[in-house]
């Protein structure tokens, strides 16, 4: 059994926790520390995180090591989000904080996170391959940007990156001085025109059945219960309800009713929207608002490195069905990919007492290999150039930022 700390740096908190892994118990949660720390304001408004912002980082920071500390915890991953990615001298922060703190944070980019928070769903959600069954959608709403991913028969087809989240859009409406009232037609404008242009490209005639929702701020209300929501699942009917009790009340007797603070009643109302809006253009059946952070993500890949769990669902495959769908939607040659995937992988299996490449190497040489040729659709004449241009602006999910230049080179 091992002890295990997750640290998540996120826009608008800050959160911990710890987790007792083992082959025989899976993963228990034992206990769960959150901070509110509104850092996303600043580094999206100005690229820098101001001073008394970063003294308030570092004595939670610290406050965490105490506790994992009085835990005895065998390992600790901490990680930070949009936020931290945004800040301009990122790098000396970061340094800045280990130094005062004892505590290394790690930035991972988007398409980490999000496969992160969509482990998180697998870790939590017993009866995701249930739910995944027809075809589904989840919304990974974040203080930045919101990741809207479609699955069809349980496998990966395609997602989108979007920057509408909740802080940005906060901001946005703080700038045009608007009024509560003002706020749900407002957004509806600022984001009806991406999410339209969504539907076009990726939805057309699709059915979508299932919407999962991940977000910090949405996930709070619904645990209240306000609404005769029971298992952290609602229909439609009982999500306009619940819209419409937020849209005829204050922050404040909002606040009051469910036990929660004003400003995340604010938020959640703005994530609610969002939703709605997704739920408008998907015409799902019903929504799951799952009870997961990026933590839970981070316990499931460190039991799952470890191998301290059994693995229900295959992650490897949503990278790669994800990577065949981007060739298809670029006019690749689905024969000639498989052909060349086939001898790469056959050669580097063949070749591995010589190179010496773990297995994600033959990952990362697998979509290599689907990718080869997505940059026809652009120029046949500059085939490679384009390629590499076609990979580097699309999101592959679960890939770090290396690691898809390194796709986009090896295909250059």
């Amino acid at each position: 059994m091992k002890t295990f700390a997750a640290i998540d740096v996120g826009s608008y908190a800050l959160e911990l926790k710890i987790f007792e892994i083992s082959t025989r118990n899976g993963i228990k949660e034992i206990d769960n520390v959150r901070y509110q720390l509104d850092l996303g304001t600043d580094s999206y408004a100005t690229g820098k995180l101001g001073c008394d912002k970063l003294e308030e980082l570092c004595r939670i920071l610290k406050d965490f090591g105490r506790i994992m500390k009085q835990y005895k915890v065998d390992a600790y991953r901490a990680y930070g989000t949009s936020a931290i990615r945004e800040i301009k001298n990122k790098m000396i922060v970061l340094d800045q904080i280990e130094q005062r703190t004892g505590i290394h944070i790690d930035t991972i980019s988007n398409s980490e996170q999000r496969f992160l928070d969509y482990k998180s769903i697998a870790c939590k959600e017993t009866s995701l391959e249930e739910i995944m069954e027809k075809d589904t959608a989840v919304i990974d709403i974040g203080g930045g940007s919101i990741q809207l991913s479609l699955f069809e028969n349980g496998t990966l087809v395609t997602t989108q990156n979007m920057k509408l989240g909740v802080l940005r859009l906060q901001e946005s409406l703080n700038h045009l001085n608007a009024r509560t009232s003002q706020y749900e037609n407002l957004i509806d404008e600022m984001v009806s025109s991406q999410i339209s242009v969504f539907k076009k490209l990726f939805l057309k005639d699709k059915s979508i059945k299932n919407l999962i929702v991940v977000d910090d701020y949405l996930s709070a209300i619904v645990d209240r219960k306000i609404a005769k929501i029971e298992g952290r699942v609602f229909d439609i009917p009982t999500a306009a309800q619940l819209m419409e009790l937020m849209r005829t009340h204050s922050d404040r007797d909002l606040a009051k009713l469910l036990d929660v603070s004003e400003d995340s009643v604010h938020l959640a109302f703005i994530s609610f929207v969002l939703v709605n809006r997704v739920c408008k253009a998907t015409n799902v059946e019903r929504i799951y608002v799952p009870d997961v952070t990026l933590c839970d993500g981070m316990a499931y890949e460190y039991g799952e490195e470890n191998k301290l769990i059994s693995i229900k669902h295959n992650f490897e495959q949503d990278i790669i069905a994800c990577a065949k769908n981007i060739s298809k939607r670029y006019m690749g040659s689905r024969k000639r990919s498989e052909t060349l995937e086939q001898i790469a992988m056959n050669i580097f299996e063949a070749m591995k007492k010589i190179h010496g490449l773990d297995k994600r190497a033959g990952l990362l040489l697998r979509l290599a290999a689907l990718l080869h040729d997505c940059g026809k659709y652009i120029s046949l004449a500059n085939l490679g150039e384009c390629s590499y241009n076609i990979i580097m602006s699309t999101e592959i999910i679960g890939l770090s930022h290396t690691e898809r230049e390194i796709v986009a080179n090896v295909v250059k």
